[in-house]
């Protein structure tokens, strides 16, 4: 019997390719702040950590070195004031949007079950979710969802694309919800440490999970906090048992962070080099958005969320794609709320990550246009 692949949506940055043609058009270039992807160097305490093991020949194990495993529960506790994750309890990932795109799959979940995601969401979530066979709903509050008995609730604090930070109280009534229906919770905490206007908490803070990690997962990343998107490198924790469910599957699919990059990821975790490289980044993205910021106020836009990650979450009350050909006629590039879920469509989110020069360009074509 042939069977064929899972129908997931179309990529949706590829829509985008008439609007980038006409920013690319701008006599001063473009300005691309529709992605979400670093521009500035990788430290060189980093680089050279990925260098010093390079000419190692063997595999690297899944589960990753122990001192990196050890520098993620230090890191967590450090910056986030989690407490009570073992180093058994920490598996590195190819990134994180593997991850995410594999988790349903992975834990288990198949036709039948239902994959809850954010009203809006990266869209990866339900292409996971699509990919395993299983149901997507969105739903933000609980109230939404009924009697139901999701198989999987994603959460993300801070948010892709609003900015938007779950507070500590609504963080707990939904692991404790999640727990009641054998429901499981998975975290995607890639923004955690750009907090701005709202401090975000960790869903395996011990005041959100009361001391206890059963049924819980988080998903971090070092693409935004240290540059590291080329690298690839991520890492899950949480709930042991589960943990160590998904280590048995990586093993046996060959699932496994390079050694050279498990070396880079655990300076980038470590106290010194690692903690010196966030407090540079996150005065980078501070200073971008503080200029954004202004300039998108003075053309009338009003910015909603945006507390917390790498996004400034904007409208004007427009269609998204109207709003789309404005940017672009001015050679910015952003990306349409739609692409998120239905209740984006008159929303827009602007990236931060662009060069200071490029977002200093970005500005002044704003201010000019005001």
């Amino acid at each position: 019997m042939s069977r064929s692949p899972a129908k997931l949506p179309d990529f949706p940055w590829d829509s985008l390719t008439p609007y980038a043609a006409k920013a690319r058009s701008h006599p001063d270039g473009v300005v691309d702040l529709s992605v979400g992807t670093p521009v500035d160097p990788v430290p060189e305490g980093i680089r050279d950590a990925l260098a010093s093991v390079a000419e190692m020949p063997g595999y690297p194990t899944t589960h990753g070195t122990a001192e990196l495993r050890a520098a993620a529960v230090e890191a967590l506790q450090r910056r986030h004031g989690v407490t009570g994750i073992e180093p058994d309890a920490v598996l590195p990932t190819i990134g994180s949007k593997e991850l995410v795109a594999w988790l349903p799959r992975l834990l288990g979940l198949g036709p039948g079950d239902v994959v809850v995601i954010p009203e809006l969401a990266y869209p990866t979530y339900e292409v996971g979710a699509l990919l395993a066979g299983a149901s997507v709903r969105r739903a933000d509050g609980l109230t939404q969802l009924g009697p139901e008995r999701p198989g999987l609730i994603w959460l993300n604090s801070p948010s892709n694309p609003t900015g938007r930070v779950l507070g500590v109280e609504h963080l707990r009534k939904v692991v404790e919800w999640a727990r009641e229906r054998g429901t499981l919770v998975v975290s995607d905490e890639c923004y955690l440490a750009l907090g701005w206007e709202s401090e975000p908490v960790s869903v395996l803070h011990p005041d959100v999970n009361g001391g206890r990690l059963d049924g819980i997962l988080a998903v971090h990343s070092l693409s935004k906090s240290a540059n590291l998107a080329s690298y690839r490198a991520g890492f899950v924790t949480g709930d042991p048992a589960l943990v160590a469910g998904l280590l048995a599957i990586r093993k046996h699919a060959g699932m496994i962070v390079p050694r050279p990059v498990q070396e880079a990821m655990r300076v980038a975790l470590s106290a010194e080099t690692g903690d010196a490289a966030l407090a540079g980044q996150r005065a980078h993205y501070s200073a971008r958005r503080d200029k954004l910021r202004e300039a998108l106020a003075r053309n009338g836009f009003r910015i909603e969320h945006s507390e917390a990650g790498l996004y400034l979450w904007v409208t004007r009350g427009e269609d998204a794609w109207s709003e789309l050909g404005w940017f672009a006629e001015r050679g910015i590039l952003v990306a349409p709320g739609s692409f998120y879920g239905p209740s984006g469509a008159r929303h827009v989110r602007v990236g931060l990550t662009a060069s200071d020069e490029r977002v200093a360009k970005a500005a002044s074509r704003l201010l000019h246009s005001a």
